[in-house]
Order: structure tokens, then C-alpha cells, then sequence
């Protein structure tokens, strides 16, 4: 086999492995992965089956905003909708981090906080928008929502 063909080959194989490789956006009817990080005071939080909301923030101004309403209806809220709130900080600097650390600590409700890149990169997102997942207990996806914390008010996520 002479060189172009192991050349053009080599590069036909590396095409399918990324293709494979790359993460495809989560839609209407697939399953959510179980997935982990750390609520906002170190302990080890797991994604699995049982809630029927997952809040998705990639976006920084949309989750300070999603903070702050979401902290507003006090200690418990989130677990009374049976929801996690999973935050994407993977991107915060490390500076950054403490300085929104303490602040993190503060809020009431339950934060996932996910510092792995590829973790959250599936889940759909629109700028300045909150992803919520309306879910069955088995994680099966039947709705996808986008939430504006900065204009709609915290009672329009769960309907």
C-alpha cells in the first residue's frame, strides 16, 4: 500500500473517530446521562433518576440571575419541585472562583456545581436563557424550555 492511500486513509479514520466522538445536543425523548459534580459547599452530588426538572445555566449573567430568583423562594424550593439546578463552571478562572465561591455558599437552594467541560457540553443552551428539562423519574426528556431569570418570573419554569 503505497503512502497516499495510507495517507488519505489515516485521515478517513481519524474523520469517523471525531464524528463519533463529538457530543450530539440531548433532544426530546432521549435519556439524560447520570452525571456528578459538587453543590456549592464541597459535597459530592449526583445527577440520577427521580427528579422531574433539570435547570441547565452555561450562561454566567443567566445564572446569576437564576441565583438570585431561585434564592428568593428559600431554603428547600427546588427539592419541593423536585428539581436540580446544575451550573456550568468550567470556564470561571480561578481568581473568579474565589470571589463567587463564598457568594455560592450563601444561597439556600442546592447548587450542582460541574467543572468538567464535556459533562454539560450535550445539554441545549440559548444565550442568557436557563435550560430546563422537563424529565420522566428515568431521566427520559419531555420537554426543553428556555428560562429568562432576568425578565420571567421563577413560577413560569415549572409549567
Amino acid at each position: 500500500m503505497n503512502n497516499l492511500v495510507r495517507g488519505w486513509l489515516a485521515v478517513l479514520g481519524l474523520s469517523v473517530l471525531l464524528a463519533f466522538s463529538a457530543a450530539a445536543e440531548l433532544a426530546v425523548g432521549e435519556v439524560v446521562p447520570v452525571f456528578a459534580g459538587q453543590d456549592q459547599h464541597g459535597r459530592d452530588y449526583q445527577f440520577t433518576n427521580g427528579p422531574a426538572f433539570l435547570l441547565v445555566a452555561k450562561d454566567m449573567a443567566a445564572s446569576k440571575s437564576a441565583n438570585q430568583k431561585l434564592a428568593e423562594q428559600g431554603a428547600g424550593f427546588l427539592e419541593k419541585q423536585k428539581a436540580v439546578y446544575a451550573m456550568d463552571i468550567h470556564t470561571m478562572p480561578a481568581i473568579a472562583r474565589v470571589f463567587a465561591f463564598p457568594k455560592l455558599r450563601k444561597y439556600p437552594q442546592r447548587l450542582m456545581l460541574v467543572d468538567d467541560a464535556r459533562t454539560l457540553a450535550p445539554f441545549p443552551a440559548r444565550a442568557e436563557r436557563i435550560t430546563v428539562l422537563v424529565l420522566t423519574p428515568e431521566r427520559k426528556i419531555q420537554a426543553i424550555r428556555f428560562w429568562d431569570p432576568a425578565s420571567e418570573p421563577v413560577a413560569g419554569v415549572w409549567q
